[in-house]
C-alpha cells in the first residue's frame, strides 16, 4: 500500500478519537458544566447530527475542489473544531464546538474513500479503503483509552486539546503525502450527483449500511451493562474485554477488505450474515463468561468486516463525480444506524422482554439487510441482461 494511504489513516485516527472518547469524559463534563448525565449524553447525539448533515452539505460545497485540498481543510475544521471544544466555557458552546468538529466527518472518510482507491490498483480498491479504516479502529483500541485516561488526570479539556494536536499532526501528513490531484476536478452538478445517488443500487446501498450497523450499536451502546448484569463481570473488568472488540474491529475490518477485494458481493452477504449469528448467539452466549469475552471480539470482527465491502458498492454503483457525494451518504448512514441502534435497543430494554434478549432483537437488523442484499443482486444482475 502506498505511503499516503496511511496519511489519510493519520486523519482517521484523530476523528476517531474525538468521536468516541467524549464517553469516557461524560461524568468529567457533566460535572463541570452542571448538567445532567443524560444531557452530557446528548453531545455523541449532537455529533452524530452533524455528521449526518455535515456530509453531503460539505461535500457538494467542496465539490470543485482538488480533492488533497479538501482533505486539508476538513483537518483544519476539525483541529479548530478541537480547541473550540476544549476552550469552551458553557455547555452550548461545547454542543456547538462539537457540531462543528463533526461536519469534517463524513466529508473526510467520504472524499478520503474515493482518494483511497485511486491511489491502488483496481483489485486493492476495498483493500484501500480497509487501511484508511484502520485509523478509525486503532482510535478505539489506543486512542479512546488514552483520551479518557488524559482526560481523568488533567481534565477534560486537556483531552481536546490532545485531539486537536493529532489533527495538526494529521493535517501536516496528509500535505506531505498525499498527491496532488492528477486531473482538474470534474464540474460538479450537485443536482446530477443527488440523481446518480437515487439510483436503486446506491439506495439499496445505504439501506443496507443502516441496518447492518444498526444491529452493532443496538448492542453495543449497552454493552457494559450486558457484560455486568447478564455475565457477571465486575465493572473493571469491562474495558480490558472492549479492548477485545477493538482487536476484533482491526481484524475484521482488514479482512473484509481483502474480502471485498476477491467478490464484493459475496463479502457483503458473508459479512452481514456472520453479523447475524454472532448476535443471535449472544442473547444464550453471554451467560458464559468466556464465551461473552470471545463473541464480544467476534461482533468487532463481524461488524467492521461489513465496512469496506458496503463503502465499495456505494461508490461503485454511483458515477462520475457523484462518487465522492455517495461515499459522503454511506458515512451519514453509518451514523444514522447507530443512532438507530440505540433507540431500538433502548426500547427492548424498556418496553420489551430487557437487556437480555437485545443480541437477538439486534440480529433481525442484519438479516433485514441481507434480504435487502438478496434485492440488490437481483437487481444487479437484471441491469446486466
Amino acid at each position: 500500500m502506498p505511503l499516503a494511504l496511511y496519511a489519510l489513516t493519520a486523519g482517521a485516527f484523530g476523528i476517531g478519537v474525538t468521536e468516541f472518547v467524549i464517553m469516557g469524559l461524560l461524568l468529567n463534563v457533566s460535572a463541570s458544566f452542571g448538567v445532567s448525565i443524560a444531557t452530557a449524553g446528548l453531545l455523541i447525539s449532537g455529533y452524530a447530527l452533524g455528521v449526518v448533515v455535515g456530509a453531503p452539505v460539505l461535500t457538494v460545497l467542496t465539490g470543485r475542489w482538488p480533492r488533497k485540498t479538501v482533505l486539508i481543510v476538513l483537518m483544519a475544521i476539525f483541529t479548530l473544531g478541537n480547541a473550540a471544544c476544549a476552550l469552551a466555557p458553557s455547555y452550548g458552546l461545547l454542543m456547538a464546538a462539537r457540531v462543528l468538529t463533526a461536519l469534517a466527518h463524513g466529508t473526510f472518510f467520504g472524499v478520503g474513500s474515493v482518494v483511497a482507491t485511486g491511489l491502488v490498483a483496481p483489485n486493492k480498491k476495498a483493500s484501500a479503503v480497509a487501511v484508511m479504516f484502520t485509523g478509525l479502529t486503532v482510535a478505539n483500541i489506543l486512542g479512546v483509552p488514552l483520551g479518557t485516561w488524559i482526560g481523568q488526570q488533567l481534565g477534560w479539556r486537556a483531552t481536546f486539546w490532545a485531539v486537536a494536536l493529532v489533527g495538526l499532526v494529521a493535517l501536516a501528513i496528509i500535505a506531505v503525502l498525499v498527491p496532488k490531484d492528477s486531473q482538474a476536478p470534474e464540474e460538479m452538478d450537485w443536482r446530477a450527483d443527488l440523481r446518480a445517488i437515487l439510483r436503486a443500487p446506491v439506495l439499496l446501498g445505504l439501506l443496507m449500511t443502516v441496518l447492518g450497523y444498526a444491529g452493532v450499536f443496538a448492542v453495543f451502546t449497552y454493552i457494559a451493562p450486558m457484560l455486568i448484569e447478564i455475565s457477571g463481570f465486575a465493572p473493571a473488568a469491562v474495558s480490558p474485554i472492549l479492548l477485545v472488540f477493538g482487536g476484533g474491529l482491526v481484524v475484521g475490518n482488514l479482512l473484509g477488505g481483502r474480502l471485498a477485494d476477491r467478490n464484493l458481493l459475496g463479502a457483503i452477504f458473508a459479512s452481514l450474515a456472520a453479523l447475524a449469528v454472532i448476535l443471535a448467539m449472544m442473547t444464550p452466549g453471554l451467560h458464559m463468561q468466556i464465551l461473552a469475552i470471545a463473541l464480544v471480539g467476534l461482533l468487532g470482527a463481524a461488524g467492521f468486516a461489513t465496512v469496506a465491502p458496503l463503502q465499495i458498492w456505494v461508490i461503485s454503483k454511483a458515477t462520475g463525480a457523484g462518487q465522492s457525494l455517495a461515499s459522503s451518504f454511506n458515512i451519514a448512514a453509518f451514523n444514522l444506524g447507530n443512532a438507530l441502534g440505540a433507540w431500538a435497543g433502548g426500547a427492548v430494554i424498556g418496553y420489551g422482554p430487557g437487556l437480555r434478549f437485545v443480541p437477538l432483537a439486534a440480529a433481525l437488523f442484519p438479516a433485514a439487510a441481507i434480504l435487502v442484499a438478496v434485492v440488490a443482486s437481483q437487481n444487479r444482475r437484471a441491469a446486466v441482461v
